[in-house]
């Protein structure tokens, strides 16, 4: 049963690193030439998500802690 658990937690673990680097392949892409048909609006999404974490105030701030928490 613990090996499972190990096995699935390094399946989640590497899904979410191949996550953040097409995250960031597509905020370069979106830097580069604009709109792209293949990761779409990156910049205004991700910006969107700033943007409601900061009207959020407080909570807004203990979920961007958290999130950079989790993806260290």
């Amino acid at each position: 049963m613990d090996n499972a658990m190990k096995m699935i937690g390094d399946i989640v673990s590497s899904l979410t690193k191949i996550l953040v680097a097409v995250i960031g392949l597509g905020v370069v892409a979106g830097i580069v030439f604009g709109d792209t048909w293949f990761f779409g609006d990156v910049l205004s999404n991700l910006l969107g998500v700033v943007s409601s974490l900061g009207d959020a105030g407080l909570v807004g701030l203990l979920v961007a802690a958290i999130l950079i928490g989790l993806l260290k």
